[in-house]
């Protein structure tokens, strides 16, 4: 069995494809959003500035999971970036550290690329999984009840 690894998009963009279906299915189809919105959002990953970046956890050629660091995952909230955003894992795969481990990639891209502090939306059920990750509530209920912003600094 291959081990899991953790690549830059930009270093594996035959997962491109992999990445939107996956950020698509978990958070904008029932939305009414189209797959193309998601496909090109991820192409602007391949950009030559550090932000936006996607990262995908793989099997060899297998895709697992996928994260990304963006500049805002909510629009009320602009003076707050960058942010870690969209981590999916495969179902086979979760509760494997996975998840996990995307975060952390995640998270020390944008620290590395110069952020002092990121920040992390997530829902109630998912919080304590980024708690134990070192994250810290910012805000509770906000954008709307059962969400939270989550907070990260350089120094954690």
């Amino acid at each position: 069995m291959s081990t899991i690894a953790i690549s830059d998009l930009r270093d594996r963009p035959g997962f491109a494809d992999a990445v939107a279906d996956r950020i698509w299915r978990a958070f904008w189809k029932k939305d009414g959003h189209p797959l193309s919105l998601l496909t090109g959002l991820v192409q602007e990953s391949f950009g030559e500035g550090p932000i936006p970046s996607a990262f995908v956890a793989h099997e060899g050629e297998r895709f697992v999971g996928t994260v990304s660091v963006i500049a805002c995952d909510e629009d009320s909230r602009p003076q707050y970036t960058p942010w870690v955003a969209a981590l999916w894992v495969e179902p086979e795969h979760r509760r494997k550290g996975i998840g996990a481990a995307l975060v952390g990639r995640a998270s020390a891209f944008a620290f590395k690329a110069g952020a002092e502090r990121i920040y992390l939306l997530s829902r109630a059920q998912r919080r304590p999984f980024y708690e134990n990750l070192g994250w810290a509530v910012l805000e509770a209920n906000a954008p709307e009840e059962g969400m939270f912003i989550l907070v990260r600094d350089r120094s954690a």
